[in-house]
């Protein structure tokens, strides 16, 4: 049974013996995918990654449209009173609001 053994670990592939590849494929194995840094946790960062920066996109989008809003709103008085009358329901003094549903 020894002899089978040292025959077994004595063919060398490239300089390594068979178990010694083995050993080395395990390892490989491990290292890329049972690892803290391995190949799905990348992949699922990665995609992360890209949804976070198309919110960066977004947010940022958003943020200029709202500076442009802001200084209409801060140029204009009557862009400011339409605005506060249609958002936020407000009125002068003489007047009466009618809501109409849309739905």
């Amino acid at each position: 049974m020894k002899d089978n053994f040292k025959k077994f670990g004595t063919k060398r592939v490239a300089g390594f013996t068979a178990t010694q590849i083995i050993i080395l494929l395990v390892l490989i194995v491990v290292l890329f995918f049972f690892s803290d840094s391995s190949i799905p946790k990348r992949l699922k960062h990665e995609s992360q990654i890209k949804d976070l920066e198309a919110q960066i996109e977004f947010y940022q989008n958003q943020a200029i449209e709202d500076k442009k809003k802001l200084d209409e709103l801060q140029s204009n008085t009557n862009d400011l009173e339409k605005f506060a009358r249609e958002n936020y329901y407000m009125k002068k003094e003489n007047e009466e609001i009618f809501i109409i549903d849309q739905n």
